[in-house]
């Protein structure tokens, strides 16, 4: 006999204490806990909650983030035509359009231009509470696009960079009193001065291993700081053109309703999903005795962070903790908060983030005019009940 306990002993205690057995979530799917201590239970998760919709979907749990990379097996994904199968051997990347020289490069092609890390993090535009879970970060690997943009020497009028996937479906195309059925690939695109940017980058690893099929191998476009639609899986041609590109996921899709008072007026503005909105929540609270630990997430374009408060029930804003281990520009930032020895019984914890340029996370009150769910970024509260 040892008075040792295993991981696998102390998270059947936590399980136990925190009753989350009946939500479905195996034991091993979860962090390792310190001797002694326990989750708290959200009890605002829904009941119909489906963690994986094969082929299409993962939502991550963000009650499993312990660190500041998520696995490639729980990093969230979504999209809509499936899943292709490429083989890397025979993939080439095209290059076409307004180029001098276009291109059709291997991976090892791409990799003889310079291999290169970056962390990065994103979520999919229609991520919300109470899971938030369709969010992860990432270190991925691969080539600045600008390098392979260089290398096919852009004409002097393209003004549009279109990057189409290998993925595509049948849609139907409505133009005035017409429809027309077309298959059409997944298409995203950039404008000239964003696509020619040092940051935005190519990426074939995901965390030191080739990219799996749900994120898009062989090849994929990273754009750091904007909302996961812009990062295009399967990456298969860049075409560069004069004039806007007006695809379904472009322009149709993927916008946000607003209304914005002008001059006294309200008018509804449509604008396109790009960079992300300043953002927090909570992901997950812990009990070792009479102490509660809260950790959070923090998501956006990349600005630097000036804080995060976090408010339990009516109290005030408290200052949280940054977490040191995520300090890269475009990753996902950690936060903790120490919330001591809460009473028994049922709570609300809301967090709140503030940049540098004084940008503060709105609340859902201020976001009334939004009509789309696209892009929200309000304040979140979650339930939780302490034993």
């Amino acid at each position: 006999m040892t008075n040792q306990r295993s991981r696998r002993e102390i998270l059947k205690g936590g399980l136990a204490a925190a009753g989350l057995g009946v939500l479905g979530i195996p034991e091993w799917a979860l962090p390792a806990l310190a001797q002694g201590e326990t989750l708290v239970p959200f009890t605002d998760i829904p009941e119909s909650v489906r963690w994986e919709t094969p082929p299409d979907r993962r939502i991550l749990d963000v009650r499993t983030i312990d660190g500041p990379f998520t696995p490639a097996d729980k990093f969230a994904t979504t999209q809509h035509y499936g899943h292709p199968t490429i083989d890397p051997a025979a993939f080439r990347l095209k290059v076409s359009g307004l180029v001098e020289k276009p291109l059709s490069l291997s991976l090892d092609d791409l990799k003889r231009m310079g291999t290169t890390d970056l962390v990065a993090g994103f979520e999919c535009s229609g991520n919300r509470g109470p899971l938030q879970g369709l969010c992860s970060n990432g270190r991925w690997t691969g080539v600045s696009l600008k390098k392979v943009l260089d290398s096919a020497a852009i004409n002097a009028s393209a003004r549009e960079f279109v990057f189409f996937g290998a993925d595509h479906g049948e849609e139907e195309v409505e133009w005035r009193t017409q429809k027309f059925k077309l298959d059409v690939p997944f298409g995203r695109s950039l404008n000239r001065e964003k696509a020619m940017s040092p940051e935005i980058f190519l990426a074939w690893a995901l965390n030191g291993q080739p990219l799996t099929t749900h994120q898009g191998a062989p090849l994929r476009l990273i754009v750091p700081g904007w909302y996961g639609v812009a990062n295009v899986k399967w990456l298969s041609q860049i075409h560069i053109q004069k004039d806007a590109y007006t695809g379904k996921y472009q322009t149709r899709w993927y916008r946000t309703i607003k209304g914005e008072m002008i001059d006294g007026e309200m008018k509804y503005m449509e604008t396109a999903v790009t960079h992300m909105n300043l953002k927090s929540f909570i992901a997950r609270v812990t009990k070792n005795g009479g102490p509660c630990n809260i950790t959070g997430v923090v998501l956006n374009d990349g600005t630097p962070i000036k804080s995060v408060e976090v408010k339990v029930d009516d109290g005030p804003w408290q200052p949280a903790t940054m977490d040191p281990s995520t300090k890269e520009k475009y990753g996902w930032k950690l936060f903790h908060y120490a919330w001591n020895n809460p009473a028994p019984g049922d709570h609300t914890l809301v967090s709140r983030v503030t940049d540098v340029t004084g940008k503060m996370q709105p609340t859902a009150a201020e976001l009334e005019t939004k009509k789309s769910f696209l892009e929200e970024n309000s304040q979140s509260p979650r339930k939780v009940k302490i034993a």
